[in-house]
């Protein structure tokens, strides 16, 4: 692909605008300088030869019509976009693009990004790298992320492992190609990355349902887990964990609603037909809903926060609504739940062995007596008795895996 021959100006100039924006958020976030220092230096537009933009509208079926942007296709638009505070998709369902000749997409699962820039440097930040550290970066994806470790640690300092071989060499091409060598390998992020530990930090760019054993494993004593959690409700935390010389781990949830794409093998798994689970609930055994569904589905800070409790509760259930009627689905014990609205309240049914709604209640019962308490009110334990968010007003809740 050729590409202009003053792209490096046009690309210095909007890098240089895009870090005047994101030092004026510093100003409201606690993003450490020197992140910013290597912002200014880090060439985005390598490490993003092709991504999907969203169009303004869904397509007659409701579905995101996904425009692919390359350099060929419309210069201007694409290096925009590369020096923009946006999240860039670079992949879908696990199905590689031919940027050669890409098209159109309708719907579709993303499974690779650049993340937003300001996102970035936060994970980065939040997570107290300091000069000295060595660095394990869980999800290379572009490269990008990679790159900014690499400007400000070093090379030698970090580590960056990828479950998808291609997505590896793409990112490996860009990052020699700018002059960066960290440690590269093709490698399931739940169990870290063994030849290069310990590490002092570990940074991971995809989410897990809980904390991978083997990671506390490869952490220095006093070293620092930054992890974002997520679950099959598609409630997401973040924890930052220091790993104590026994192996065990403590630290706080992080504030904010960040989320990140799954880790594949903690990604969930197909439930089927949800009219299929409803078909055997029976209709005699319904009740009044306690709590409307909203109190987890509303597009509010509390709501995203409640939601991460509430699949505490209830780690194998998905969510999906249809017509106006949710359903829980646990493909794991077999529960089901629908809520379907009578008049102006919600009609329960469960089946299974698990009351998937009744378990939700239950959590959001102790949220609201407990004052609707905030992320950071809460602390993430793991040790010999498994993994557990802890509260002083409200029943511990155990993590998947975590018993």
């Amino acid at each position: 692909m050729t590409l202009p021959t003053d792209l490096d100006t046009d690309a210095g100039a909007l890098r240089a605008v895009m870090v005047k924006g994101l030092a004026d958020a510093v100003a409201r976030s606690p993003i450490h300088p020197a992140w910013l220092t290597a912002t200014e230096k880090v060439p985005r537009h390598a490490f993003v030869p092709g991504f999907y933009l969203p169009a303004d509208h869904p397509d007659a079926d409701g579905l995101t019509v996904w425009a692919p942007v390359t350099s060929k296709l419309d210069y201007g638009r694409w290096l925009a976009a590369a020096y923009s505070d946006t999240t860039l998709i670079t992949q879908f369902d696990g199905e590689e693009t031919d940027w050669e000749q890409p098209a159109v997409r309708h719907g579709g699962a993303p499974t690779s990004s650049s993340t937003l820039p300001s996102l970035v440097l936060r994970m980065w930040s939040d997570a107290d790298v300091v000069e000295g550290n060595t660095v394990l970066e869980i999800g290379t994806g572009t490269g990008y992320s990679t790159a900014l470790a690499c400007e400000r640690l070093g090379s030698s300092h970090v580590t960056s492992v990828e479950v998808d071989a291609v997505r590896l060499e793409g990112a490996a091409d860009a990052l020699y190609g700018c002059g960066y060598t960290p440690t590269l390998a093709r490698a399931d992020g739940l169990y870290g990355y063994w030849p290069e530990a310990w590490f002092d930090r570990i940074v991971a760019t995809c989410s897990f349902r809980s904390v991978p054993p083997a990671l506390l494993r490869q952490t220095r004593p006093g070293g620092k887990i930054l992890l974002p959690l997520s679950g099959w409700l598609y409630g997401s935390a973040r924890v930052l964990l220091t790993v104590a010389g026994d192996g065990t781990a403590e630290g706080p949830l992080l504030p904010g609603t960040i989320s990140f794409m799954p880790a594949r093998p903690h990604a969930a798994p197909a439930y089927g037909n949800p009219a299929d689970w409803a078909a055997g609930l029976h209709e005699e055994r319904s009740r009044s809903a306690r709590h409307e569904p909203e109190r987890l589905t509303a597009a509010t800070e509390e709501a995203f926060h409640l939601r991460f409790l509430a699949q505490s509760a209830v780690p194998d259930a998905q969510m999906v609504s249809v017509d106006g009627v949710l359903h829980l689905i646990d493909v794991v014990s077999g529960s089901a739940a629908t809520l379907t609205p009578e008049g102006g309240a919600r009609s329960v049914r469960e089946g299974g062995p698990l009351r998937l709604w009744s378990l939700i209640e239950q959590v959001i019962d102790s949220f609201d007596a407990a004052g609707r308490p905030g992320p950071q009110t809460y602390t993430l334990r793991v040790d010999g008795e498994g993994q557990r968010l802890l509260h002083a007003q409200m029943p511990r809740l155990r993590l998947p895996g975590g018993y």
